[in-house]
């Protein structure tokens, strides 16, 4: 088995990711949210909360995060936050898929907006589930909107 170096951090955290983790969008909390989820990840300690209100058509009206972890966590929740708002239920899987398929290998991210800084953590293998789990609380608060509706 050949050991590879450790891959220097400074080239994880490009401009965008900075600025999203140090000025994250969609941070207030909402006061009636049509749902409200919470991811956390034993291994690291990193937790996600999300809060979503969906319009009379199932699209993102508005939608909240509250980020305890690491930088690559919050910029992440920040610009998940950021793209998915007034996206219907179509969309929302479109980009989760496409988030997804970058952080796998592929190069495609013209639908991703900011999100596409986020390609660096592919190097960072550990680093994918701090990406990750912003969506997975989403996908989980996407059913319990299903289910409730």
């Amino acid at each position: 088995m050949t050991i590879q170096p450790d891959l220097p951090l400074k080239g994880l955290y490009g401009d965008v990711i900075l600025e999203h983790y140090r000025n994250p969008k969609c941070k207030n909390p909402l006061t009636q949210p049509d749902v409200e989820i919470e991811e956390f990840n034993p291994f690291c300690g990193d937790r996600v909360k999300l809060q979503i209100q969906f319009d009379r058509l199932g699209a993102i009206h508005r939608i909240s995060h509250e980020v305890e972890g690491c930088s690559i966590l919050q910029a992440t929740a920040s610009m998940m936050a950021d793209i998915l708002l007034g996206k219907d239920q179509e969309s929302i899987l479109a980009i989760d898929h496409e988030f997804r398929a970058m952080l796998q290998g592929d190069n495609n991210s013209e639908n991703l907006g900011d999100l596409g800084a986020m390609r660096v953590v592919r190097d960072y293998p550990i680093r994918i589930k701090c990406a990750l789990l912003p969506w997975l609380a989403l996908e989980e608060g996407l059913e319990k909107y299903e289910k409730s509706s």
